[in-house]
């Protein structure tokens, strides 16, 4: 049973873009996760985007999915990018910014 829990555990790597930063975006996002039980974190990007990796049920990352295409009420989404992801994560933390520079045109 629990080799078939693992299996059915999904993850995906966010990259969000637009008015994201300094709206609290992080901060709901952590919130909304914890509440579809969703693990993973989130944290913001030095060329103004957020990004997040969540893991859970196909079910639950597809709404925390559904909910960063409009983040909170201050936010302005343009565009989310979802990629599969890997790793092991609980619960859902808040990290510090990234150091990676955007990349070049």
């Amino acid at each position: 049973m629990i080799i078939l829990a693992k299996a059915m555990l999904i993850t995906c790597h966010l990259r969000i873009s637009g008015r994201v930063q300094g709206v609290g975006f992080r901060f709901h996002m952590q919130k909304q996760a914890r509440k579809l039980d969703v693990a993973g974190w989130v944290r913001n990007r030095h060329d103004g985007s957020v990004e997040a990796v969540a893991q859970r049920s196909r079910e639950a990352v597809d709404r925390l999915i559904e909910w960063a295409q409009h983040g909170p009420p201050n936010a302005r989404v343009t565009n989310v990018q979802v990629s599969d992801d890997s790793g092991s994560y609980t619960g859902f933390e808040l990290r510090p910014t990234s150091n990676a520079q955007a990349a070049a045109p």
